[in-house]
């Protein structure tokens, strides 16, 4: 029988984000890992006493001194790998993950000034109290730490690359087909701005939290100390964990905004993925050549001539697996039964693995556009044999003619169309149609002069739009 890979000691990793990605994927586990979710609890916790303590919420109890204050916070800040262990160990006996937290906190008060107000740790709390502003803290950290900062990475990429080859005239194609031409640096621009936007709604997200009881009544709060405004207490706790107050929730807040966020994150993911296709895209018609250092070490296994464009590859696959886990956590973590059920415990856990695939595509693309040179000879080429485009220019000068009253322009588009639907023009065919027009001397001139290569419109300064969004943002 096989050896089991199961029984290897350290464990070998089950999901490609924590083995052949681990790299790539590695930023988040500080954020979304299951050890960031009890040291984020630890810190909604730890914190929650000093607020308690600090606002005389609970008459009688004295306030907290600095070091007191400082002992509190290190507990969070202390949580490595033997805090990991222990709170496991306590998690054995509670089967309860909060309730493990709790008495992991108590254990640390044990011995100290701080003991005999152990019981104000979790006072007044449920423990989705405890994980809705745990799980707002760690999101919001790794979308705003990590996740952001990458995409913002491919943005600045984008924008050199624009910039660089703003004035490169290209071929476009829609459907596929020989079009307008544009220039490779106006493409690169529009995925620029594209993704710049997305990156201004994310930043403008919320994340939202409560802190208000079982099922968000502040029964527990009002009966035990009713002289307290307990919903200032809560709101003030709330913001001050750099968070949204909720006031209306039941037992869980509700995460309709992480619904949103991850629609944002989902859609900028869809953005590059149309960007992953198109790079392949014009490396295949031989717009961009590959240096195999950059894209890897080696090309095919079998056909050593071939560069793979397999970076921008990955990217697609990751940012389909990203898009489809951030599509469920959007649909499913909005409904919970009643005032609570328990779904939201396990999809939440995802968050990681969803945020993990679209970090993974990310350093993929910038891999991928770090490797790539650009051939203009290429499209040079392509655009000296597709004259046909100028059917657009020549046949639009003369329907302005038309309506201006000058004779002989009628039926510009199906003359343009006898001459190249379906067939290929050269530069001498397209001047011999022109020459033959009956056109006024300076519109003549203006398109004999023009060329696939030059007939790009306002494509090169189109680009500094993006400066100008820059300015917009500073």
């Amino acid at each position: 029988m096989a050896h089991s890979f199961a029984d290897i000691t350290p464990p070998i990793a089950l999901t490609p984000l924590d083995g052949r990605y681990r790299a790539q994927a590695a930023p988040l586990v500080d954020h979304l890992s299951e050890a960031a979710l009890n040291r984020s609890r630890l810190v909604v916790e730890t914190e929650w006493v000093i607020h308690l303590l600090d606002a005389g919420a609970i008459p009688g109890l004295r306030t907290l001194t600095e070091d007191e204050i400082a002992l509190l916070r290190a507990i969070p800040e202390d949580f490595g790998a033997e805090g990991i262990a222990e709170h496991a160990e306590i998690e054995k006996e509670t089967v309860h993950d909060v309730k493990a937290i709790e008495y992991y906190i108590k254990r640390r008060l044990a011995g100290t000034s701080l003991e005999p107000l152990a019981e104000v740790v979790h006072i007044f709390c449920t423990s989705e109290d405890v994980n809705n502003l745990s799980y707002a803290l760690m999101i919001k950290g790794a979308i705003e730490r990590v996740w952001l900062p990458a995409l913002r990475e491919v943005i600045d990429d984008l924008t050199t690359l624009a910039r660089e080859t703003a004035e490169v005239p290209m071929l476009s194609r829609t459907h596929g087909q020989p079009a307008t031409p544009t220039t490779l640096g106006k493409e690169m621009a529009v995925f620029a701005h594209r993704l710049a936007r997305q990156v201004r709604r994310i930043e403008a997200d919320e994340y939202l939290g409560k802190i208000n009881g079982a099922t968000g009544t502040y029964a527990a709060h009002a009966i035990s100390v009713p002289g307290t405004d307990w919903q200032q207490v809560s709101r003030s706790f709330v913001e001050h964990l750099g968070l949204t107050w909720n006031p209306l929730t039941t037992q869980i807040e509700s995460h309709d905004w992480q619904a949103e966020v991850y629609a944002d994150v989902a859609r900028a993911g869809r953005i590059l993925h149309n960007l992953a296709t198109d790079i392949w895209t014009y490396i295949s018609l031989g717009y961009f050549r590959q240096r195999l250092s950059a894209q890897g070490g080696t090309g095919s296994s079998t056909m050593p001539h071939k560069v793979n464009p397999i970076r921008f590859e990955n990217a697609e696959a990751n940012l389909e697996i990203s898009g489809a886990l951030l599509d469920s956590l959007s649909q499913t973590l909005v409904t919970s039964r009643l005032q609570r059920d328990l779904t939201d415990s396990t999809t939440q856990r995802n968050i990681g693995p969803a945020l993990g695939h679209s970090l993974l595509a990310i350093s993929n693309i910038r891999r991928g556009l770090a490797g790539l040179d650009v051939d203009g000879q290429a499209m040079a080429a392509d655009l000296e044999g597709n004259w046909e485009v100028l059917g657009e220019a020549v046949q639009s000068v003369m329907r302005t003619l038309g309506v201006q009253g000058v004779d002989g322009m009628d039926s510009p588009y199906e003359r343009l169309k006898e001459l190249t639907r379906g067939q290929r023009v050269d530069g001498a065919a397209m001047r011999e149609f022109i020459e033959g027009l009956g056109l006024p001397e300076a519109e003549r001139e203006r398109l004999l002069e023009l060329t696939p290569h030059t007939y790009v419109g306002y494509a090169a300064r189109l680009v500094d739009h993006l400066e100008q969004a820059e300015g917009e943002d500073s």
